[in-house]
Protein backbone atom coordinates (compact mmCIF):
# COMPACT_ATOMS: atom_id res chain seq x y z
CA UNK A 1 0.00 0.00 0.00
CA UNK A 2 1.40 3.42 -0.86
CA UNK A 3 2.13 5.85 1.94
CA UNK A 4 -0.42 8.40 0.74
CA UNK A 5 -3.27 5.91 1.16
CA UNK A 6 -2.07 4.95 4.64
CA UNK A 7 -1.85 8.63 5.58
CA UNK A 8 -5.33 9.33 4.26
CA UNK A 9 -6.72 6.42 6.26
CA UNK A 10 -5.11 7.70 9.44
CA UNK A 11 -6.65 11.14 8.95
CA UNK A 12 -10.24 9.89 8.54
CA UNK A 13 -12.83 9.77 11.29
CA UNK A 14 -13.66 6.24 12.57
CA UNK A 15 -16.79 5.79 10.42
CA UNK A 16 -15.10 6.83 7.17
CA UNK A 17 -12.03 4.78 8.00
CA UNK A 18 -14.07 1.66 8.60
CA UNK A 19 -15.83 2.13 5.28
CA UNK A 20 -12.57 2.51 3.38
CA UNK A 21 -10.96 -0.43 5.17
CA UNK A 22 -13.83 -2.66 4.10
CA UNK A 23 -13.18 -1.71 0.49
CA UNK A 24 -9.53 -2.81 0.53
CA UNK A 25 -8.35 -5.92 -1.25
CA UNK A 26 -6.84 -8.77 0.78
CA UNK A 27 -3.37 -7.82 -0.40
CA UNK A 28 -3.87 -4.18 0.57
CA UNK A 29 -5.15 -5.24 4.00
CA UNK A 30 -2.06 -7.39 4.60
CA UNK A 31 0.19 -4.51 3.59
CA UNK A 32 -1.63 -2.12 5.88
CA UNK A 33 -1.19 -4.55 8.77
CA UNK A 34 2.59 -3.99 8.62
CA UNK A 35 2.41 -0.22 8.04
CA UNK A 36 3.72 1.26 11.29
CA UNK A 37 3.17 4.85 10.23
CA UNK A 38 -0.56 4.15 9.91
CA UNK A 39 -1.00 2.48 13.31
CA UNK A 40 1.42 4.57 15.39
CA UNK A 41 0.55 7.56 17.50
CA UNK A 42 2.48 10.73 16.53
CA UNK A 43 4.63 10.56 19.68
CA UNK A 44 5.82 7.07 18.71
CA UNK A 45 7.30 8.20 15.39
CA UNK A 46 10.84 9.57 15.06
CA UNK A 47 10.95 13.38 14.90
CA UNK A 48 12.10 15.11 11.74
CA UNK A 49 15.30 17.12 11.59
CA UNK A 50 18.94 16.60 12.44
CA UNK A 51 19.51 15.05 15.84
CA UNK A 52 21.93 12.55 17.38
CA UNK A 53 19.77 11.19 20.19
CA UNK A 54 16.02 10.68 20.37
CA UNK A 55 15.02 10.32 24.01
CA UNK A 56 11.55 8.92 24.66
CA UNK A 57 10.64 9.47 28.30
CA UNK A 58 7.38 7.63 28.75
CA UNK A 59 5.33 5.80 31.35
CA UNK A 60 4.89 2.06 31.58
CA UNK A 61 2.60 0.66 28.93
CA UNK A 62 3.10 3.68 26.65
CA UNK A 63 4.41 1.54 23.78
CA UNK A 64 8.13 2.36 24.07
CA UNK A 65 9.22 -1.14 23.06
CA UNK A 66 6.99 -1.06 19.98
CA UNK A 67 8.37 2.36 19.01
CA UNK A 68 11.94 1.14 19.44
CA UNK A 69 11.47 -2.03 17.42
CA UNK A 70 9.66 -0.20 14.63
CA UNK A 71 12.35 2.48 14.52
CA UNK A 72 14.98 -0.21 14.03
CA UNK A 73 12.94 -1.66 11.18
CA UNK A 74 12.67 1.77 9.54
CA UNK A 75 16.39 2.43 9.96
CA UNK A 76 17.25 -0.90 8.32
CA UNK A 77 14.93 -0.13 5.39
CA UNK A 78 16.53 3.31 5.16
CA UNK A 79 20.08 1.99 4.84
CA UNK A 80 21.38 1.32 8.35
CA UNK A 81 23.87 -1.55 8.38
CA UNK A 82 25.45 -1.75 11.83
CA UNK A 83 23.10 -1.68 14.81
CA UNK A 84 23.55 -1.91 18.59
CA UNK A 85 20.71 -3.22 20.75
CA UNK A 86 21.29 -2.43 24.43
CA UNK A 87 19.05 -3.70 27.23
CA UNK A 88 19.26 -3.65 31.01
CA UNK A 89 19.99 -7.39 31.18
CA UNK A 90 20.61 -10.24 28.77
CA UNK A 91 17.13 -11.56 29.55
CA UNK A 92 15.56 -8.23 28.60
CA UNK A 93 17.64 -8.11 25.44
CA UNK A 94 16.43 -11.51 24.26
CA UNK A 95 12.87 -11.59 25.56
CA UNK A 96 11.87 -7.97 25.01
CA UNK A 97 13.97 -6.25 22.35
CA UNK A 98 14.86 -9.13 20.03
CA UNK A 99 11.47 -10.79 20.39
CA UNK A 100 9.64 -7.60 19.49
CA UNK A 101 11.86 -6.80 16.51
CA UNK A 102 11.11 -10.23 15.05
CA UNK A 103 7.38 -9.89 15.70
CA UNK A 104 6.95 -6.58 13.86
CA UNK A 105 8.59 -7.73 10.60
CA UNK A 106 6.71 -9.27 7.68
CA UNK A 107 8.05 -12.79 7.07
CA UNK A 108 10.01 -11.80 3.96
CA UNK A 109 11.78 -8.93 5.82
CA UNK A 110 12.40 -10.65 9.15
CA UNK A 111 16.02 -11.01 10.34
CA UNK A 112 17.59 -14.30 11.32
CA UNK A 113 18.72 -14.53 14.95
CA UNK A 114 21.57 -16.17 16.82
CA UNK A 115 21.65 -16.01 20.61
CA UNK A 116 24.50 -15.86 23.14
CA UNK A 117 25.79 -13.51 21.93
CA UNK A 118 22.83 -11.94 20.18
CA UNK A 119 23.35 -11.33 16.47
CA UNK A 120 20.52 -10.44 14.07
CA UNK A 121 21.02 -10.41 10.29
CA UNK A 122 18.48 -8.90 7.85
CA UNK A 123 17.99 -10.11 4.27
CA UNK A 124 19.54 -6.83 3.01
CA UNK A 125 22.74 -7.45 4.98
CA UNK A 126 22.13 -5.21 8.01
CA UNK A 127 23.50 -6.65 11.27
CA UNK A 128 22.49 -5.94 14.88
CA UNK A 129 24.57 -6.98 17.89
CA UNK A 130 23.16 -7.23 21.40
CA UNK A 131 24.57 -5.84 24.65
CA UNK A 132 23.43 -5.35 28.24
CA UNK A 133 23.84 -2.68 30.89
CA UNK A 134 25.66 -4.97 33.33
CA UNK A 135 28.76 -5.34 31.13
CA UNK A 136 29.53 -1.94 29.57
CA UNK A 137 33.01 -2.97 28.44
CA UNK A 138 31.40 -5.24 25.83
CA UNK A 139 30.89 -2.05 23.83
CA UNK A 140 34.62 -1.45 23.41
CA UNK A 141 35.69 -1.90 19.80
CA UNK A 142 32.65 -2.12 17.50
CA UNK A 143 31.28 0.69 15.32
CA UNK A 144 27.59 1.43 14.73
CA UNK A 145 25.39 3.76 12.73
CA UNK A 146 22.24 2.98 14.74
CA UNK A 147 21.55 2.11 18.39
CA UNK A 148 18.43 1.41 20.41
CA UNK A 149 18.91 1.65 24.19
CA UNK A 150 15.96 0.41 26.24
CA UNK A 151 15.28 1.42 29.90
CA UNK A 152 18.61 3.18 30.36
CA UNK A 153 17.50 4.77 33.65
CA UNK A 154 17.31 1.30 35.25
CA UNK A 155 20.85 0.14 34.36
CA UNK A 156 23.26 -0.72 37.12
CA UNK A 157 26.04 0.89 35.06
CA UNK A 158 24.02 3.52 33.20
CA UNK A 159 26.84 6.06 33.02
CA UNK A 160 29.47 3.58 31.90
CA UNK A 161 27.20 1.96 29.31
CA UNK A 162 26.15 5.30 27.84
CA UNK A 163 29.73 6.58 27.67
CA UNK A 164 31.00 3.40 26.00
CA UNK A 165 28.18 3.55 23.45
CA UNK A 166 29.09 7.11 22.45
CA UNK A 167 32.52 5.97 21.29
CA UNK A 168 30.94 3.34 19.02
CA UNK A 169 28.59 5.73 17.15
CA UNK A 170 31.02 6.53 14.35
CA UNK A 171 29.81 4.51 11.39
CA UNK A 172 27.93 5.90 8.38
CA UNK A 173 26.99 9.48 7.56
CA UNK A 174 24.16 9.90 10.08
CA UNK A 175 24.64 7.83 13.26
CA UNK A 176 21.65 8.05 15.59
CA UNK A 177 20.60 6.65 18.97
CA UNK A 178 17.08 6.04 20.25
CA UNK A 179 16.70 5.81 24.05
CA UNK A 180 13.39 4.49 25.37
CA UNK A 181 13.01 4.64 29.12
CA UNK A 182 10.78 5.30 32.07
CA UNK A 183 12.67 8.14 33.79
CA UNK A 184 14.56 8.07 37.04
CA UNK A 185 16.42 11.04 38.51
CA UNK A 186 19.94 9.93 37.60
CA UNK A 187 22.62 12.30 36.27
CA UNK A 188 23.07 10.64 32.87
CA UNK A 189 19.38 11.12 32.00
CA UNK A 190 19.57 14.80 32.91
CA UNK A 191 22.70 15.18 30.78
CA UNK A 192 21.05 13.58 27.75
CA UNK A 193 18.07 15.89 28.23
CA UNK A 194 20.36 18.92 28.30
CA UNK A 195 22.41 17.90 25.24
CA UNK A 196 21.87 20.13 22.20
CA UNK A 197 21.80 17.07 19.94
CA UNK A 198 18.86 15.47 21.78
CA UNK A 199 15.21 15.59 20.78
CA UNK A 200 12.74 14.55 23.46
CA UNK A 201 9.40 12.79 23.27
CA UNK A 202 7.31 12.57 26.43
CA UNK A 203 4.35 10.32 26.97
CA UNK A 204 2.06 8.89 29.60
CA UNK A 205 0.80 5.38 30.19
CA UNK A 206 -2.65 6.75 29.46
CA UNK A 207 -1.63 7.82 25.93
CA UNK A 208 -1.97 4.14 25.07
CA UNK A 209 -5.36 3.71 26.73
CA UNK A 210 -6.91 2.28 23.55
CA UNK A 211 -4.61 -0.74 23.80
CA UNK A 212 -4.72 -1.30 27.56
CA UNK A 213 -7.48 -2.94 29.67
CA UNK A 214 -9.85 -0.45 31.26
CA UNK A 215 -9.68 -2.28 34.59
CA UNK A 216 -5.88 -2.01 34.57
CA UNK A 217 -5.98 1.73 33.91
CA UNK A 218 -8.66 2.32 36.53
CA UNK A 219 -6.61 0.49 39.14
CA UNK A 220 -3.50 2.53 38.29
CA UNK A 221 -5.42 5.80 38.58
CA UNK A 222 -6.93 4.82 41.90
CA UNK A 223 -3.66 3.70 43.46
CA UNK A 224 -1.07 6.01 41.97
CA UNK A 225 -2.72 9.16 40.62
CA UNK A 226 -0.94 12.19 42.11
CA UNK A 227 1.70 10.10 43.91
CA UNK A 228 5.40 10.47 43.28
CA UNK A 229 5.59 6.90 41.97
CA UNK A 230 2.69 7.59 39.64
CA UNK A 231 4.22 10.79 38.32
CA UNK A 232 7.44 8.94 37.53
CA UNK A 233 6.19 5.55 36.31
CA UNK A 234 2.93 6.62 34.63
CA UNK A 235 3.39 10.27 33.64
CA UNK A 236 7.13 9.94 32.94
CA UNK A 237 8.18 13.01 34.90
CA UNK A 238 11.88 13.34 35.69
CA UNK A 239 11.67 14.07 39.40
CA UNK A 240 14.93 15.48 40.69
CA UNK A 241 14.11 14.82 44.33
CA UNK A 242 14.31 11.11 45.11
CA UNK A 243 11.81 9.60 47.57
CA UNK A 244 13.12 10.15 51.08
CA UNK A 245 15.93 12.42 49.84
CA UNK A 246 18.06 13.94 52.60
CA UNK A 247 18.86 16.89 50.33
CA UNK A 248 16.48 18.38 47.77
CA UNK A 249 17.18 20.75 44.89
CA UNK A 250 15.17 23.45 46.61
CA UNK A 251 17.20 23.01 49.80
CA UNK A 252 20.48 23.35 47.91
CA UNK A 253 19.23 26.31 45.87
CA UNK A 254 18.38 27.99 49.15
CA UNK A 255 21.94 27.38 50.36
CA UNK A 256 23.65 29.52 47.70
CA UNK A 257 26.21 32.01 48.99
CA UNK A 258 27.24 34.98 46.82
CA UNK A 259 30.30 35.74 48.93
CA UNK A 260 32.34 34.24 51.73
CA UNK A 261 32.75 35.73 55.20
CA UNK A 262 35.99 35.54 57.14
CA UNK A 263 36.63 31.97 58.20
CA UNK A 264 37.27 30.76 61.74
CA UNK A 265 38.56 27.43 60.50
CA UNK A 266 38.87 25.52 57.21
CA UNK A 267 39.31 21.78 56.64
CA UNK A 268 40.04 19.62 53.63
CA UNK A 269 38.26 16.26 53.75
CA UNK A 270 39.36 13.22 51.76
CA UNK A 271 37.27 10.15 50.96
CA UNK A 272 39.74 7.59 49.50
CA UNK A 273 38.51 5.12 46.89
CA UNK A 274 40.68 2.12 47.72
CA UNK A 275 41.70 1.80 44.04
CA UNK A 276 44.90 2.56 42.14
CA UNK A 277 43.31 5.35 40.12
CA UNK A 278 44.27 3.58 36.88
CA UNK A 279 41.56 0.91 36.80
CA UNK A 280 38.46 3.02 36.17
CA UNK A 281 37.42 2.69 39.82
CA UNK A 282 35.73 5.21 42.08
CA UNK A 283 37.10 8.71 42.42
CA UNK A 284 38.79 10.14 45.49
CA UNK A 285 36.54 12.73 47.11
CA UNK A 286 38.39 15.93 48.09
CA UNK A 287 36.18 18.73 49.43
CA UNK A 288 37.07 21.99 51.18
CA UNK A 289 34.72 23.47 53.77
CA UNK A 290 34.97 26.16 56.41
CA UNK A 291 33.26 27.58 59.47
CA UNK A 292 32.55 31.30 59.05
CA UNK A 293 32.69 33.96 61.75
CA UNK A 294 28.91 34.11 61.31
CA UNK A 295 28.67 30.57 62.71
CA UNK A 296 27.60 29.04 59.36
CA UNK A 297 29.33 26.26 57.49
CA UNK A 298 30.50 26.89 53.92
CA UNK A 299 31.36 24.27 51.32
CA UNK A 300 33.98 26.13 49.33
CA UNK A 301 35.54 23.84 46.73
CA UNK A 302 35.38 20.35 45.24
CA UNK A 303 38.76 18.98 44.13
CA UNK A 304 37.64 15.37 43.65
CA UNK A 305 39.87 13.40 41.27
CA UNK A 306 40.45 9.94 39.82
CA UNK A 307 44.17 9.40 40.22
CA UNK A 308 46.90 7.36 41.84
CA UNK A 309 47.57 7.84 45.58
CA UNK A 310 50.58 10.07 45.00
CA UNK A 311 48.59 12.37 42.71
CA UNK A 312 45.47 12.69 44.88
CA UNK A 313 47.71 13.12 47.94
CA UNK A 314 49.42 16.11 46.33
CA UNK A 315 46.05 17.51 45.27
CA UNK A 316 44.69 17.33 48.82
CA UNK A 317 47.83 18.96 50.24
CA UNK A 318 47.68 21.68 47.56
CA UNK A 319 44.11 22.48 48.63
CA UNK A 320 45.27 22.51 52.27
CA UNK A 321 47.82 25.24 51.48
CA UNK A 322 45.64 27.13 48.96
CA UNK A 323 42.83 27.62 51.46
CA UNK A 324 45.11 27.86 54.53
CA UNK A 325 43.25 24.96 56.13
CA UNK A 326 43.57 23.94 59.75
CA UNK A 327 43.91 20.27 58.84
CA UNK A 328 43.17 17.44 56.45
CA UNK A 329 40.54 14.93 57.54
CA UNK A 330 40.54 11.53 55.84
CA UNK A 331 38.58 8.32 56.21
CA UNK A 332 40.80 5.37 57.05
CA UNK A 333 38.42 2.51 56.13
CA UNK A 334 40.08 2.16 52.73
CA UNK A 335 43.81 1.70 53.16
CA UNK A 336 44.16 2.34 56.88
CA UNK A 337 47.58 3.80 57.67
CA UNK A 338 48.31 4.07 53.94
CA UNK A 339 46.06 7.13 53.68
CA UNK A 340 47.99 9.02 56.36
CA UNK A 341 51.27 8.01 54.71
CA UNK A 342 50.10 9.33 51.32
CA UNK A 343 49.04 12.68 52.82
CA UNK A 344 52.20 13.21 54.83
CA UNK A 345 54.44 12.06 51.99
CA UNK A 346 52.81 14.69 49.77
CA UNK A 347 53.55 17.52 52.20
CA UNK A 348 55.45 17.69 55.46
CA UNK A 349 54.00 19.61 58.37
CA UNK A 350 50.39 19.00 57.34
CA UNK A 351 47.97 18.73 60.26
CA UNK A 352 46.08 15.47 59.81
CA UNK A 353 43.25 13.60 61.50
CA UNK A 354 41.82 10.29 60.46
CA UNK A 355 38.19 9.33 60.91
CA UNK A 356 36.57 5.91 60.88
CA UNK A 357 33.20 5.10 59.36
CA UNK A 358 31.53 3.10 62.10
CA UNK A 359 28.00 3.88 60.87
CA UNK A 360 26.27 3.63 57.49
CA UNK A 361 26.50 6.45 54.96
CA UNK A 362 22.91 7.62 55.40
CA UNK A 363 23.21 7.60 59.20
CA UNK A 364 26.32 9.79 58.96
CA UNK A 365 24.61 12.05 56.45
CA UNK A 366 21.38 12.67 58.37
CA UNK A 367 22.71 15.13 60.99
CA UNK A 368 24.55 17.05 58.25
CA UNK A 369 21.36 17.22 56.17
CA UNK A 370 19.65 18.59 59.28
CA UNK A 371 22.13 21.48 59.28
CA UNK A 372 20.99 22.36 55.76
CA UNK A 373 17.37 22.24 56.85
CA UNK A 374 18.28 24.68 59.62
CA UNK A 375 20.02 26.87 57.00
CA UNK A 376 23.34 26.56 58.79
CA UNK A 377 25.35 25.48 55.71
CA UNK A 378 25.97 27.40 52.48
CA UNK A 379 27.48 26.46 49.10
CA UNK A 380 29.89 28.81 47.37
CA UNK A 381 30.78 28.51 43.67
CA UNK A 382 30.10 25.70 41.20
CA UNK A 383 29.46 22.46 43.10
CA UNK A 384 27.09 20.82 40.59
CA UNK A 385 28.65 17.33 40.68
CA UNK A 386 28.71 17.30 44.46
CA UNK A 387 25.08 18.46 44.63
CA UNK A 388 24.01 15.74 42.18
CA UNK A 389 25.39 13.14 44.58
CA UNK A 390 23.83 14.77 47.63
CA UNK A 391 20.37 14.61 46.02
CA UNK A 392 20.80 10.84 45.63
CA UNK A 393 21.19 10.31 49.39
CA UNK A 394 17.97 8.98 50.92
CA UNK A 395 16.92 7.74 54.32
CA UNK A 396 17.34 4.16 53.07
CA UNK A 397 20.72 4.58 51.38
CA UNK A 398 22.52 6.09 48.41
CA UNK A 399 20.75 5.46 45.08
CA UNK A 400 23.17 7.19 42.70
CA UNK A 401 25.81 5.82 40.39
CA UNK A 402 28.96 4.32 41.86
CA UNK A 403 30.25 5.75 45.15
CA UNK A 404 29.18 9.12 46.61
CA UNK A 405 32.84 10.15 46.89
CA UNK A 406 32.25 13.91 46.75
CA UNK A 407 29.28 13.82 49.12
CA UNK A 408 31.11 11.57 51.58
CA UNK A 409 34.03 14.00 51.67
CA UNK A 410 31.68 16.96 52.23
CA UNK A 411 29.97 15.08 55.07
CA UNK A 412 33.34 14.37 56.73
CA UNK A 413 34.36 18.03 56.38
CA UNK A 414 31.15 19.38 57.91
CA UNK A 415 31.23 16.73 60.64
CA UNK A 416 34.65 18.03 61.62
CA UNK A 417 33.40 21.62 61.63
CA UNK A 418 30.23 20.79 63.61
CA UNK A 419 31.38 18.00 65.95
CA UNK A 420 28.55 18.40 68.46
CA UNK A 421 25.71 17.58 66.04
CA UNK A 422 27.54 14.64 64.49
CA UNK A 423 28.08 12.61 67.66
CA UNK A 424 26.08 9.38 67.73
CA UNK A 425 23.44 9.27 70.43
CA UNK A 426 24.58 7.04 73.32
CA UNK A 427 22.52 4.06 74.23
CA UNK A 428 20.13 4.87 77.03
CA UNK A 429 20.50 2.88 80.21
CA UNK A 430 17.76 2.28 82.78
CA UNK A 431 17.44 5.07 85.30
CA UNK A 432 18.57 4.09 88.81
CA UNK A 433 15.96 3.77 91.48
CA UNK A 434 15.69 6.92 93.58
CA UNK A 435 14.51 7.66 97.07
CA UNK A 436 11.36 9.77 97.45
CA UNK A 437 12.23 13.43 97.17
CA UNK A 438 15.63 12.73 95.54
CA UNK A 439 16.17 13.99 91.96
CA UNK A 440 19.13 12.76 89.90
CA UNK A 441 21.27 15.33 88.10
CA UNK A 442 20.12 16.07 84.52
CA UNK A 443 21.83 14.14 81.73
CA UNK A 444 22.35 15.24 78.13
CA UNK A 445 21.91 12.35 75.73
CA UNK A 446 23.07 14.39 72.76
CA UNK A 447 26.66 14.75 73.93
Amino acid sequence: MNSSLASSLASLDPTERQSLLESLTEEQSRELLWDWRFWARPNQIAPDGEWQTWLALAGRGFGKTEAGAQWIRERVKGGARSIALVAETQKDLEEVMVARIIAIHPPDEAPSVRFKPVRMVWPNGAVALGYNGTEPNQLRGPEFDTAWVDELAKYRYARETWDMLQFTMRSGDDPRVFVTTTPRPIPVIREILADAGTVVTRGSTFDNAANLPEQFLARLKERYSGTRLGRQELDAEVLDDAPGALWTRAMLDDARARELPEMQRIVVAVDPSGTSGEDGGDMVGIVVAGLGVDGLGYVIADRTISASPSVWGRRAVAAYHEFEASRIVAERNYGGAMVEHVIKAAGSGVAYREVTASRGKSVRAEPIAALYEQRRVKHYGDLADLEDQMCQFTTTGYIGERSPDRADAAIWALTDLFPAIAKPEPKKTPKPATRPGFAPSPTSWMG
